[in-house]
């Protein structure tokens, strides 16, 4: 492990398991993300600190990855913390105001409709929503984009990787590689690309998948050497990784495809045979992955859809 940067490893009551914090030593000293929000992780947080010589009030700055609750649940815990630093649109899922969880519900309300998913499904939501139980709340003091420097860690540079959430950000130390990546580059998983309601109501809605694929490419003119994940080990073969990935991701399509050609569907209808076992308990991870492939074979212009009583029914070219 790299002297200036230091990894706590922290648990979550998620399915995805141990999340990955790092400490960062600089002008500031950092966190990287900040775990969840539960008795657990605060205990381990503070163990592993304290066997590197540090306390809770000894950390000036977070610096977030990404909105999801495993990677800010623990930002209330630092009492000398004077920057917490994230993309713009992080700010609103801190606050999680009431016109910003009407906005989601109306979206999600919608996106469920158009999509075919059963009214009595519309559930989801609620599940989402609920596991924003284990999120921190706060107000952002820095906001960093594309390009930009870390404040108080001015070897890395800000690289925006959208995707697996529309604030996914990643930071890059150009002259030895080094990537931390948040949940956009996982050795032993894909990060599935979520669909999300869009933060202005006159936007389209974003297509996480072709979000995730352009970052992808992007990262892969990068020279990245080692990546410093959100969850799983450190691993060096990015490049190797990242063209798996896309792969990957063109089979799936096809899979869904060949499905079209059979037969014209519904997202939810293509959701149930894509994922006959795990649609149910898992209806917003699932259906953002099948949009997410509609979305690129939409793109590629190997399929097009029409609405049938304002719900998308898609159809093979």
């Amino acid at each position: 492990m790299n002297n200036f940067i230091t990894q706590l490893t922290v648990p979550t009551p998620f399915e995805v398991g141990d999340v990955h914090v790092y400490l960062l030593k600089g002008d500031m000293l950092t966190l990287v993300d900040a775990g969840v929000k539960t008795d657990e992780a605060r205990e381990s947080v503070i163990a592993q600190l304290s066997e590197l010589g540090y306390k809770p009030i000894d950390i000036e700055q977070i610096i977030l990855t990404h909105h999801h609750p495993d990677h800010t649940g623990l930002i209330e815990e630092f009492p000398r913390m004077q920057h917490l630093t994230a993309h713009e649109n992080v700010a609103s899922w801190l606050t999680r105001n009431k016109s910003f969880k009407n906005e989601n519900e109306q979206f999600f309300d919608a996106f469920y409709y158009q999509t075919g998913i059963p009214e009595n499904s519309h559930y989801a939501f609620s599940k989402l929503m609920d596991t924003f139980q284990f999120a921190g709340s706060g107000s952002l003091t820095a906001k960093i984009q594309e390009g930009d420097m870390l404040p108080g860690h001015p070897e890395f540079k800000v690289i925006e990787t959208k995707g697996h959430a529309q604030t996914h950000l990643s930071f890059f130390r150009e002259k030895d590689g080094l990537f931390i990546g948040g949940d956009h580059l996982i050795k032993h998983i894909s990060p599935n690309p979520m669909i999300e309601a869009p933060m202005n109501e006159a936007e389209d809605r974003p297509k996480p998948m072709l979000d995730y694929r352009n970052s992808l490419k992007k990262c892969l003119g990068l020279g990245i050497t080692n990546v410093f994940p959100g969850h799983g080990e450190i691993f060096s073969d990015a490049a190797d990784l990242i063209n798996k990935r896309l792969i990957s991701q063109e089979k799936r399509a096809n899979k869904v495809y060949h499905l079209l050609r059979e037969k014209a569907s519904t997202p939810f209808e293509l959701c149930m045979k894509l994922f006959p076992k795990h649609y149910e308990k898992q209806l917003n991870l699932t259906i953002s992955e099948t949009v997410g492939q509609l979305d690129y074979l939409f793109d590629m212009g190997m399929v097009d859809y029409s609405m049938e009583n304002g719900i998308m029914v898609y159809d093979a070219k």
